[in-house]
């Protein structure tokens, strides 16, 4: 027997498939929520070395022939937009301006139908150069990570003297058309945890929207400790003490984002409370790494290969099955303040955003 779901049939069961399942070609959970937004890591590489994330000298990366190509990532691409319900798409990395087709996969998918909505997780190095050429091929919008508004931290936060290229590179995204530009900042105490006015005062004078988040534990040293995480309470607590911030009255959905007017609005600020105010519950993320694993949480522990399904000639369906099983069985919430909690042996540069 088969079941139709979006236009597309697939197979009501299948060896392993646990009988629980519903009858849907979409990304369920066994807790009620669906996946509607892709994330995809295109590189684990990076130009930066920021401390909350990676050692100064770098990781071991992983081999080009580990990652997905092109074509690879086109076709898991059309297989969640046409067959599951996907709806959002964004690329991440590492960094993804490093990808040299990134353009083309960006195209890739614009083409599809129904057109998924593209963004992109980005430093903002080299966006000033690119970014005209990815709104031409189909990005629609760009986040960009900045921590800092002070050219002497920034240096010490990301080994790198580049806050005049991020600047100008998030003007130029504006200036493409890539909007809303968002602004990505983690404040780290005694480093910038008094940063929080300064660089919501920039995102304002520019027409961007900030959004601080909470530091999580996915650095690769594993030295993310509570005790120097800057609260979503201590934020807001800073933020108040130059703007007026009353709670934005429009829905947050799946939104990660906890969104606050700003002076009566309409800009708006975000604060993303992983760890303090977790948003478990509304999730609607789906993950796939560089390397072509599925994980169904940011912090999932597990993880399910789709590179050797691509490589070993599974049809679309099987890999469809094998993505839709995976996401059947994600946990209920992250377990960060779970006494049994373990961070992920992978970081957030192999993950992706």
């Amino acid at each position: 027997m088969t079941t139709v779901a979006l236009g597309i049939p697939f197979p009501s069961t299948a060896p392993g498939r646990d009988p629980a399942r519903p009858q849907t070609s979409r990304l369920v959970d066994s807790h009620g929520r669906t996946a509607t937004d892709l994330r995809i890591s295109l590189t684990d590489k990076c130009n930066l070395r920021c401390t909350y994330c990676m050692p100064a000298e770098g990781l071991d990366w992983m081999a080009d022939t580990d990652l997905l190509t092109r074509e690879e990532i086109g076709r898991l691409v059309a297989i969640a937009v046409t067959t599951m319900g996907v709806e959002e798409v964004r690329f991440t990395g590492g960094e993804p301006l490093l990808r040299r087709d990134l353009a083309e996969i960006l195209a890739d998918a614009a083409a599809l139908t129904p057109r998924p909505e593209l963004s992109l997780t980005t430093n903002g190095l080299g966006l000033k150069r690119k970014a005209a050429a990815l709104k031409a091929a189909g990005l629609d919008r760009v986040n960009v990570s900045l921590d800092t508004v002070d050219r002497e931290r920034f240096a010490k936060i990301t080994r790198r003297d580049r806050l005049q290229d991020v600047l100008d590179g998030m003007a130029a995204a504006q200036a493409a058309g890539l909007a809303p530009v968002k602004v990505n900042a983690v404040l780290q105490r005694g480093l910038n945890d008094d940063e929080a006015p300064g660089l919501l005062q920039l995102c304002l004078d520019n027409g961007y929207e900030l959004r601080i988040i909470e530091q999580m534990p996915l650095d690769a040293q594993h030295g993310w400790s509570r005790d120097t995480m800057v609260t979503a309470e201590e934020i807001l607590e800073s933020l108040s003490t130059r703007f007026t911030l009353t709670p934005a009255t429009e829905p947050r959905g799946a939104a990660p984002a906890e969104r606050w007017l700003v002076d009566g609005g309409p800009a708006t600020v975000g604060v993303i409370a992983s760890v303090t105010r977790p948003f478990c519950g509304d999730c609607d993320r789906t993950r796939l790494t560089a390397d072509g694993q599925i994980r169904n949480c940011l912090f999932a522990n597990g993880e399910t290969d789709l590179r050797a399904l691509l490589r070993g000639g599974a049809d679309d369906r099987e890999i469809a099955e094998r993505w839709q099983d995976a996401m059947w069985g994600k946990l209920p919430g992250h377990g960060i303040n779970d006494p049994s909690f373990l961070q992920p042996t992978r970081p957030m540069s192999a993950i992706g955003g």
